[in-house]
């Protein structure tokens, strides 16, 4: 049994979502998100809520059951709040700046490395060696966010590379004599 999926999604204020058969369609302050489950579960409006359930007890069904409630909790959430991502830079020179639409990345290469900004995602460098990402697309804006670590993951010696900034790097202790 699901317990996340038992859980009903509550439409915040400012917040308004129609259901037409397997189709969600929420509507915020931060745009507009549309959703289609997948047709081992069931989705109704009821109050002022959004009910998921299974279509039968199935295995495949009841895991597509909580993932179906997540994904509709948030586009909720991000419509009414946003998501955001926050990069930290670690290195001598390493830094990042914003170019017009581009993300200019100084990671240590012989190049610059330059990141087209999403339509959908917004990127901000307050400081240089600090990128913030947000958006209303909570998959989105992480997916943006493996992207620009992936230019340069940190390495475990000398820690040097863009990481989460809640993310610990393990450190390794380097060659001995």
């Amino acid at each position: 049994m699901s317990r996340i999926g038992k859980r009903p999604v509550v439409l915040p204020d400012g917040v308004s979502a129609s259901v037409d058969g397997q189709k969600v369609t929420v509507k915020g302050p931060k745009g507009e998100r549309e959703f289609v489950a997948n047709d081992e579960v069931i989705v109704k409006m009821e109050d002022n809520a959004i009910v998921v359930s299974p279509v039968d007890q199935s295995p495949d069904a009841r895991a597509k059951w909580g993932m179906s409630r997540s994904v509709i909790n948030n586009m909720v959430a991000g419509l009414k709040n946003g998501f955001e991502r926050k990069l930290e830079i670690n290195g001598v020179g390493y830094r990042a700046q914003m170019q017009g639409k581009d993300l200019r990345l100084s990671l240590g290469y012989s190049h610059d490395v330059i990141h087209p900004v999403p339509e959908d995602v917004t990127i901000a460098c307050p400081k240089p060696t600090e990128i913030v990402i947000s958006g209303a697309d909570k998959q989105r804006v992480g997916q943006v966010a493996a992207k620009i670590r992936g230019y340069r993951s940190p390495e475990p010696y000398k820690g040097k590379g863009i990481k989460y900034a809640e993310e610990r790097i393990i450190r390794k202790e380097g060659k001995r004599r």
